[in-house]
């Protein structure tokens, strides 16, 4: 019987500062490596040609869920493992993604945990440990959604997902102005969806969410256990809930600019 093959396929943009060291977890374990960019203007073309030949442009941005569903079309292997530029696979974790396709078990997919390193410290507690990712699959199995942003792997009442031992450590945010960049971003793509799809927003409803997000992260989450960072990561994602929904708010419920 052969023996199912692999596939890493990750979706990026300007990622020359971790891509290599993504690479380097998994280039001589895999069988394939699919790379779609999505404009970069650094090295990140450079780096990834010195490990595939598959590097795909696809500039146009339709959102998250669409450009990774472009990507797999390109894909020709059994299974596909994705990953972010900024993960790491661990021993441990490698050791479980190649069990789990060399048992090649029918209608099952496979997540692992993440253990984040977020402004000098592991992030054991805030609800962001084992934070558990859906990532592999039979690649004729399933696909991501076609959502723009919060994409999530489809799945069927006949498929069963099963965990993955070992981590992947994500190394989430540069610096602090990495983070303000990336969750504008992410509360920009939300509030676009939300308003395609009719849905309304208001400031007092920001506040609330915002509040809700402070105190689950940082008190039932015990963040507080985290240091200084737990704190800080707690309060900057209440900040982060309050721009999306008042993004949204802006959006549906403000005036035009007058034209004069």
């Amino acid at each position: 019987m052969t023996k199912p093959t692999l596939a890493v396929a990750l979706i990026v943009k300007n990622e020359a500062q971790h891509l290599k060291s993504c690479l380097d977890t998994v280039h001589d374990w895999v069988d394939e490596i699919v790379v779609m960019d999505s404009g970069s203007t650094d090295n990140t073309e450079e780096i990834a040609r010195a490990y595939t030949d598959k590097f795909i442009v696809n500039d146009t941005w339709p959102g998250f869920g669409p450009q990774r569903r472009l990507a797999q079309s390109h894909i020709k292997s059994d299974y596909v493992l994705w990953l972010d530029a900024d993960e790491r696979v661990t021993p441990e974790l490698k050791e479980s993604i190649l069990a789990a396709v060399s048992a090649n078990r029918p209608n099952v997919l496979y997540s692992f945990a993440r253990l984040s390193w977020v402004f000098g410290r592991y992030i054991r507690h805030c609800g962001w440990y084992p934070d558990r990712v859906l990532r592999l699959y039979p690649t004729k199995l399933t696909q991501y959604n076609d959502s723009l942003v919060h994409e999530k792997v489809e799945t069927s009442a006949d498929m069963k997902v099963e965990k993955l031992a070992g981590d992947a450590i994500h190394y989430t945010y540069n610096d602090m102005n990495h983070y303000l960049v990336k969750s504008a971003g992410y509360a920009k793509a939300w509030a676009e969806q939300r308003d395609k799809r009719g849905k309304r927003s208001s400031i007092s409803q920001g506040i609330l969410h915002a509040l809700g997000c402070f105190l689950k992260m940082y008190v039932l989450k015990a963040g507080f256990l985290d240091g200084k960072q737990g704190f800080l990561l707690s309060l900057l994602s209440a900040h982060s809930t309050f721009v999306k929904y008042a993004d949204l708010w802006v959006r549906t419920s403000t005036d035009e600019m007058p034209k004069y």
